[in-house]
C-alpha cells in the first residue's frame, strides 16, 4: 500500500513493482468478492464453491513486502540528511492519511445511519474506539479482535508503525538504516514472544507479520549495491513465489513464513532486474503493463473502497433481479470489475489532489525546487 513519495529524485517508475501492486489489491479484491459471492448465493438459492487456487488474503503480505523495498528504495536521498525525519513523516502522512480518514469517516456515517453496518462491534463504537481508529492506534473492540472500526485499516496500523521505526533510522547511511529497521524489527518480534501478556498495541506490532517489511528492505538493500539477476532466474523466482502461495495452508501458524516468504520472491523477481522489460513500449505487452501500471497507482484507493464497491454491486444484482440470471462466479467477475473503474476515478479525482493538498500544507517545496519540474508524475 506504498508509492515513490519523492518524485524528484527518482528516475522512472518501477513497473513490474507497480504491477505486482496492482496484482496484491486484486488478490484482496478477490478474497472479500468471493464473501460477496456466497452471500448471493445464499440469498438466490444457488451453489457457490468459492476458489482456493491461491491464498487471497496474501496480497496483504505482497503489499508488506513490497513497502518495506519502496520506503527504503525511495527514501534514499534523505539518508543522513538535516530533516529528513520530518519531510519523511510529512510524505508518508499526506499519502496515507487523507484517504483513509475519508474512508472511515465514511463508514462511520453509514454505521450511525445503519446501525447493522457495525454489528461487528457489538453496539455503537465509543468515542476512544473511534479516535484510536483515526490515530493507528491498536484497540481491541469488544469482541476482543484488534481492528480499527474501518477492518480494513489493521493494515495501516501496521505500515504507520513501521513507518515510525523506519524514520528513526534515517539519521543513518542506508545500509546503516536497513540494519536498524531489520534489528528493530527482529526484536520486536522477539519480545512479542518471549513477553506474554504485552499491552494490546504492543502485541500487536510484535506479529511476526512485521518481518515481511524487513524481506523487502533487505531487497532495497541488495538491489542498492547493484545486485541483479538473468531473466531465467527471476521467472524462476516469481514462478517458485507463486507455487509457494499455491501450496501454503489456508491459515497458516507462521503467516510470515508461509506467505511472506513466498511474496518476497515475487517482488525479488520484480525489483532484481530490468526496471522496464523490453517490449513494455511497444507492442502486445504495452498497453497490458500501461494498465497494470494505473492499477499500481490506484492500488491503495483500491484497496481501501474495495468493500463498498463490492456491497454495492451485490445489492444491485440482488435488486435487480441479475444476480440468479447471472449466477454467482459471472457475479463474481461484474462485481470485481466494478471496483476497477471505481479505483481508477477515486485515485484521479479524490486521492491525488488530497495526497498534494496535505503534502503542500506539511511540506512546502523551496522556491527553486517548486520551479523545477518533477521527472515523475504521481503521488
Amino acid at each position: 500500500m506504498t508509492k515513490l513519495f519523492l518524485n524528484q529524485h527518482v528516475q522512472g517508475k518501477l513497473v513490474l513493482v507497480q504491477a505486482l501492486r496492482a496484482a496484491a489489491a486484486l488478490l484482496v479484491v478477490m478474497h472479500h468478492a468471493q464473501n460477496e459471492a456466497a452471500i448471493l448465493a445464499g440469498r438466490t438459492g444457488t451453489v457457490f464453491l468459492p476458489s482456493t487456487a491461491l491464498p487471497w488474503p496474501a496480497g496483504v503480505d505482497v503489499f508488506f513486502v513490497i513497502s518495506g523495498f519502496i520506503i527504503v528504495h525511495a527514501a534514499a536521498p534523505l539518508s543522513a540528511r538535516p530533516g529528513a525525519r520530518g519531510r519523511f513523516a510529512a510524505h508518508r502522512i499526506a499519502r496515507l492519511v487523507p484517504l483513509y480518514w475519508l474512508v472511515t469517516g465514511l463508514y462511520l456515517a453509514l454505521g450511525l445511519a445503519a446501525p447493522a453496518l457495525l454489528s461487528g462491534e457489538g453496539g455503537p463504537p465509543d468515542g476512544m474506539r473511534i479516535l484510536a481508529s483515526f490515530l493507528f492506534w491498536p484497540m481491541a473492540r469488544a469482541d476482543g479482535a484488534v481492528l480499527p472500526l474501518y477492518s480494513l485499516g489493521w493494515t495501516l496500523n501496521y505500515e504507520m508503525a513501521f513507518y515510525a521505526l523506519f524514520a528513526l533510522g534515517l539519521g543513518f547511511s542506508r545500509r546503516g538504516a536497513v540494519a536498524w529497521l531489520i534489528g528493530a524489527l527482529t526484536l520486536i518480534v522477539l519480545a512479542g514472544r518471549l513477553m506474554p501478556g504485552l499491552p494490546v498495541p504492543l502485541a500487536f506490532w510484535s506479529d511476526p507479520i512485521v518481518l515481511e517489511f524487513a524481506f523487502g528492505a533487505s531487497l532495497a538493500a541488495i538491489r542498492a549495491e547493484g545486485a541483479r539477476l538473468a531473466p531465467g532466474i527471476r521467472l524462476a523466482l516469481a514462478a517458485f513465489g507463486l507455487a509457494g502461495l499455491a501450496l501454503a495452508p489456508p491459515e497458516p501458524a507462521l503467516r510470515f513464513l508461509s506467505w511472506g516468504l513466498p511474496a518476497a520472491c515475487l517482488v525479488a523477481a520484480a525489483v532484481l532486474g530490468r526496471d522496464r522489460p523490453e517490449g513494455v513500449r511497444s507492442g502486445w505487452a504495452a498497453p497490458v503493463f500501461t494498465l497494470a501500471e494505473r492499477l499500481g497507482d490506484a492500488s491503495y484507493a483500491l484497496y481501501l473502497l474495495h468493500p463498498f464497491v463490492l456491497r454495492a454491486g451485490r445489492e444491485i444484482l440482488l435488486r435487480t433481479g441479475l444476480a440468479p440470471l447471472l449466477g454467482p462466479w459471472p457475479s463474481l467477475v461484474l462485481m470485481i470489475a466494478l471496483t476497477l473503474p471505481a479505483a481508477l476515478l477515486a485515485h484521479r479525482w479524490v486521492e491525488r489532489p488530497l495526497t498534494r493538498l496535505v503534502r503542500a500544507r506539511l511540506d512546502p517545496a523551496p522556491p527553486a525546487e517548486a520551479a523545477r519540474p518533477a521527472v515523475t508524475r504521481g503521488g
